[in-house]
């Protein structure tokens, strides 16, 4: 099962999986979304689950051996400036929804003592720069979620194991990048800034991978005997970053 599948990394690793004979539930948020998906991808089973919801109980009805953990939202902007509704709502669907389905499809994973949990991260789950703040405050989250749920469960016989892209060509990181623009200004407490920020909105979302390296880690990752802690994409990401 993959959540946030009507788009991007979500949309591309259900396709591959499908094709590899896997039976993928792709979820949506929307009925919207799920209808565009079943009409063109009809081999994917596909259902509306809105993580931060009751939807998530409809989870119960499948044998889930593989969830990944794909459905987030991105939000820009100085961490003295960001509207507080914004930066709770980034962390209600990145980090609770992401507990919530992940809850629900382990009330009966763990009885099987066997499964995977795949949880998507990012570079920015491990590195926090200007304007990019609010995101990386959920994807450090994530980090700790699943760094968590790793040793816990791996005595049940669940695997836990994160993925941790760089910035890929899916359209999310330039809807992130424009994201700030929409509530800040020069009359912003970092508003003297307003051109920093512009620059490193670019250089974000300039020179963007293609995404589809990434959904065929995520087919590797569902696919492999044993994982790693933390999967990067590209896997030189880090020491490309000065990381180590």
């Amino acid at each position: 099962m993959i959540t946030g599948a009507g788009s991007g990394f979500g949309r591309l690793s259900a396709v591959a999986l499908a094709e590899r004979g896997h039976h993928v539930i792709a979820t949506t948020e929307t009925d919207a979304q799920a209808e565009q998906l079943r009409t063109e991808a009809p081999q994917l089973h596909v259902e509306k689950i809105d993580i931060t919801s009751s939807d998530v109980e409809k989870v119960h009805a499948w044998e889930i051996d593989v969830l990944i953990n794909n459905a987030g939202v991105g939000q820009t902007g100085p961490i003295a400036d960001i509207p507080l509704e914004r930066l709770r709502y980034l962390f209600e669907v990145n980090v609770f929804g992401t507990m919530n389905v992940t809850q629900a499809v382990l009330r009966d994973m763990v009885p099987k003592h066997q499964g995977r949990i795949i949880i998507m991260s990012s570079i920015a789950g491990v590195l926090s720069a200007p304007a990019f703040g609010p995101y990386s405050m959920t994807k450090h989250a994530l980090e700790a979620m699943g760094k968590a749920m790793r040793g816990e469960l791996a005595p049940l016989g669940i695997d836990v194991t994160l993925i941790n892209p760089g910035p890929y060509l899916t359209g999310f990181n330039d809807r992130m990048a424009d994201s700030m623009w929409e509530w800040f200004g020069d009359a912003s407490l970092n508003g003297s800034e307003t051109e920093l920020f512009r620059v490193i909105g670019e250089f974000v979302t300039t020179g963007q991978r293609d995404p589809v390296e990434v959904a065929n880690r995520l087919v590797e990752l569902v696919e492999a005997d044993t994982t790693t802690e933390n999967n990067f994409v590209p896997e030189d990401i880090r020491e490309q970053l000065g990381l180590g």
